[in-house]
C-alpha cells in the first residue's frame, strides 16, 4: 500500500497540499496517469497537461509511444476519471524544429541521438515548464522513475528506487532552476506498485504496455525516418577495413552505428583468425562516405570529450575528480576520471578501463563516485576516438 504521506512528504511544498496547485505532465502512459492520482489523492489541486507533438491524424495510427493520438485520449479519459482539468498543448513546429531536425541532422553527421533527451531538454521541461508556471503552479510533476532530494538545503537529483526503470540518463539536462520547481512523485515506487495504484484508481491505463519506441519513428526503423526528412541527402557508398580495402557496398550510413555488429552486409572472409572475422562497425567517415568496418579491439577507447555539460552541483574551476559514468540507458556505470573548463560547459573524461562502442551524439552522464545514486550532471559527447584513430590509420 501506497503511503500518501510519503507522497506529500515528497513533493517538498509547504503547507498544506490544498494549498497548491500542481501541473501533471501526462503522456496517457499508467506512469503520468498515476502520478496525477497520487497527487489526487493527496489532496493537491492538479491540472493535466499533454503535448501534441506531431500530426494527430497519423498519431492515431500509431500505437505504443508516447504522446501519440490514442495516448492523449487516453490522458483525457484519466483526467475525467480522477475530476481535474486536462488541456493539449500543440507542440507540433517546436518538436520537429528542436527534436525532430536535430535528430536527422545527427544521423547524417555519423553521430547517434537520443532524441527522448533533446525532447526533456527543450519541450518537456522549457516549454511546458513556462505554461505550467503560468497556470500558476507551485510544482509540475512528471512520471519519471527518479527521485528529488534535497542536500544541504538545495534540491538534488538521484536514480530511481526501482533501478530497471531509472531513468536518470534521459533527465541529466535538468537543470538547478527546474530542479527546483519539478517533482517526480514515482521515483520511490516500483513499476508493480505504479500499476497496483492505477488498479486501485480503476484507470483505463492501468494494464498498458510501456512505450518501446522513440514517439515518431515508427518501429524502430531510424533510417527510413531520416530518408523521409533528408531526401536526397543519402547516398551509397563502400564498405571498408581498417586498411582501406573494399569489403562491401552500403545504401547510406544512416543504417550503420559505432559498435554495430549485426546487419553490417559484409560476409566472411577466408584465412582471418576467429577473433578477427567478427567484424564491428569502427567509424564513420562521412566526408568519403565510407563505412568502417574492422576487429572489436579498434572500438576501444580510453578518452571522451563532453560538451554542453549540465552541471546540478556547485564546481570549482578546472576541477578534476572520480566519476561513475553511463554511456548508455542500459549499460552499467563505469570509474573514470573527469576534467571540467573553466566555464564548466566542457569536460574530459578519461577511463580506468577502455570502453568499447562509444559513438558521438550519445550523453554521457555522471554520478557521485562514493554515492551512486546521486546525479552530478551530465553532457553530450562530442569526441570520442578509438584504436582506429590513435593509430591514425583512419586518416591514411
Amino acid at each position: 500500500m501506497i503511503n500518501i504521506n510519503q507522497v506529500i512528504k515528497e513533493m517538498d511544498l509547504e503547507g498544506n497540499p490544498s494549498d497548491h496547485r500542481v501541473v501533471v505532465a501526462m503522456s496517457g502512459g499508467v506512469d503520468s496517469s498515476v502520478t496525477a492520482a497520487l497527487l489526487v489523492e493527496a489532496g493537491f489541486e492538479v491540472i493535466g497537461l499533454t503535448m501534441q507533438l506531431y500530426d494527430y491524424g497519423k498519431a492515431l495510427q500509431k500505437k505504443g509511444a508516447c504522446c501519440a493520438g490514442s495516448d492523449i485520449n487516453d490522458a483525457r479519459l484519466v483526467s475525467s476519471k480522477l475530476g481535474i482539468p486536462h488541456y493539449v498543448l500543440n507542440y507540433e513546429s517546436i518538436f520537429q524544429d528542436q527534436v525532430i531536425d536535430d535528430f536527422a541532422d545527427s544521423y547524417l553527421r555519423g553521430a547517434t541521438p537520443i532524441p527522448c533527451v533533446r525532447c526533456n531538454q527543450t519541450v518537456k521541461f522549457t516549454d511546458m515548464f513556462d505554461r505550467a508556471k503560468n497556470l500558476g503552479a507551485s510544482a509540475m510533476a512528471t512520471g519519471h522513475y527518479i527521485r528529488r532530494k534535497i542536500k544541504l538545503g538545495k534540491p538534488s537529483l538521484h536514480t530511481g528506487i526501482d533501478l530497471s526503470k531509472d531513468q536518470s540518463y534521459f533527465l541529466f539536462a535538468t537543470t538547478k532552476k527546474q530542479l527546483e520547481f519539478v517533482r517526480f512523485p514515482l521515483g520511490s515506487l516500483t513499476k508493480g506498485e505504479t500499476r497496483a495504484v492505477a488498479k486501485r484508481h480503476d484507470l483505463n491505463v492501468a494494464n498498458k504496455p510501456d512505450s518501446q519506441d522513440i514517439c515518431f519513428v515508427p518501429e524502430g526503423k531510424y533510417a527510413d525516418v531520416v530518408r523521409k526528412l533528408r531526401p536526397g541527402s543519402i547516398e551509397a557508398g563502400n564498405i571498408i577495413d581498417v586498411n582501406g580495402n573494399v569489403l562491401g557496398k552500403h545504401n547510406g550510413i544512416i543504417d550503420f552505428t559505432i559498435g554495430q555488429r549485426k546487419g553490417i552486409g559484409v560476409g566472411g572472409r577466408k584465412g582471418i583468425n576467429d577473433n578477427n572475422s567478427i567484424l564491428y562497425v569502427i567509424a564513420l567517415d562521412t566526408e568519403k562516405n565510407n563505412v568502417v568496418v574492422g576487429p572489436k579491439e579498434f572500438l576501444s577507447c580510453n578518452k571522451i570529450k563532453i560538451s554542453e555539460c549540465n552541471w546540478l552541483i556547485d564546481l570549482i574551476n578546472e576541477a578534476e575528480f572520480r566519476v561513475l559514468v553511463k554511456l548508455r540507458n542500459s549499460s552499467q556505470p563505469v570509474i573514470g576520471t573527469i576534467k571540467v573548463n573553466f566555464d564548466n560547459s566542457i569536460a574530459y573524461l578519461s577511463f580506468d578501463k577502455p570502453q568499447f562502442g562509444v559513438s558521438t551524439g550519445q550523453a554521457a552522464v555522471f554520478y557521485d563516485f562514493k554515492e551512486s545514486s546521486h546525479i552530478l550532471g551530465g553532457g553530450w559527447i562530442t569526441e570520442a576516438p578509438n584504436k582506429l584513430a590513435d593509430i591514425n590509420l583512419y586518416n591514411a
